[in-house]
Order: C-alpha cells, then sequence, then structure tokens
C-alpha cells in the first residue's frame, strides 16, 4: 500500500509538471499570435550592397522584430535615373510586438545607423527599408514630416517588391485591392520582367 501510495504521488506531481509545461507552450503561442506580421522590403545601390542589406537583417533582429522568412537577392536598375548603381532587394517576412509607427521608427535608426542620408528624391542610398503590409491593412499615419502610407501608394508597379514578395508568399493579397500577388505581377509587362534578375 506504502508502494501504491508513492506512486500515485510520484504520477501527481508528474501530472502537475506536465501541465505546468503545456501551460507554458499555451502561454508563448498566444504570444506568438498577438505579434503583428509585416512584410519589409531592404535594397541597397551603394558600397557594398549584400553587406548594409545583411547588417540591416542584423538590426532588425535585435530591435524586438523576428524575421520569419527571407527572399533571395534580386538586382534591378536604378529607377528613375538608370545612370546611378543598380539595387540589390530582398523582401522580409516579420514578426514584432511594435505598432506599425513604432516599427517604422526602428526602420529609420536603423538607416540613418548603416550610413543613410537625407538627399533628393530617388538618389543612390546605403539602406532603404519599407513597410510593405502590416498586417494586411490599410494604414497612414504621420511623423515628424513623413506622412507614411501602408501598403505604398506604387506597390504594384514595382518589381523589386513583388517578385522577392511572391517568392516568400504566392498567397500575398494587396490588402487594397485585394488582388492576388501573381495578378499583379503579370500586369508588370515583359520589360519590366526582364529587367530584374535573381542573383
Amino acid at each position: 500500500m506504502k508502494l501504491q501510495s508513492q506512486k500515485e504521488k510520484g504520477n501527481t506531481t508528474k501530472d502537475r509538471l506536465k501541465k505546468q509545461k503545456i501551460g507554458i507552450v499555451i502561454k508563448q503561442d498566444t504570444l506568438e499570435n498577438q505579434a503583428n506580421t509585416s512584410y519589409l522590403g531592404i535594397g541597397s545601390n551603394l558600397g557594398n550592397k549584400k553587406i548594409y542589406i545583411e547588417k540591416a537583417k542584423y538590426l532588425l533582429e535585435t530591435s524586438s522584430i523576428k524575421i520569419i522568412k527571407c527572399s533571395s537577392y534580386y538586382e534591378s536598375p536604378s529607377w528613375p535615373n538608370n545612370n546611378y548603381p543598380s539595387y540589390y532587394n530582398i523582401v522580409i517576412k516579420v514578426k514584432t510586438n511594435l505598432t506599425s509607427s513604432e516599427l517604422f521608427i526602428e526602420i529609420k535608426k536603423i538607416e540613418k545607423f548603416l550610413g543613410r542620408v537625407k538627399t533628393k528624391k530617388n538618389k543612390p542610398r546605403t539602406c532603404d527599408i519599407d513597410i510593405i503590409d502590416f498586417n494586411g491593412k490599410i494604414l497612414s499615419f504621420k511623423i515628424n514630416n513623413d506622412f507614411i502610407g501602408i501598403p505604398h501608394p506604387r506597390l504594384s508597379e514595382r518589381n523589386f517588391v513583388l517578385i522577392p514578395l511572391f517568392e516568400i508568399n504566392k498567397k500575398w493579397l494587396h490588402p487594397k485591392n485585394k488582388k492576388k500577388i501573381s495578378h499583379l505581377i503579370n500586369k508588370l509587362g515583359v520589360k519590366s520582367l526582364s529587367s530584374i534578375k535573381q542573383i
């Protein structure tokens, strides 16, 4: 009887520990589900472009932004001035507890840390990070003198965003017009599609 009692006690303790462990897992899963999902585009056309992009990825990871998926590198001509160096671009899927405005602020800090300075629009830059999508929502806000619209108003025209985005999420829908990404890519045209290559 004594041995049976000890066994039952052991089972009770084991069951309690198991329940505690399950509780922790459930808690972690709940927190993960509450995190915001965002897609970011990272580009560079100055200096060692790959190094700048890899540094940007590292700095995002150290800023409460977890990278879930990352596309291949793609090279495309600088737009609208093709005389500038070509761009390297990637798209990443991230999870973060930051709000869209907080994420934007962190991105600007990273760009500045990597040497980006305010110049004329579309000038070459060491690092450019854009919020492509944030929870599939249509958002707008103003920080200092920057007016931010998500998704970007010219997103549907940008091969260097759509093609790497398609690589990591073939089912992605445009938050505003609900068009499939495959439809948006098909509308780019032959010239646009032929001007970008995976590297």
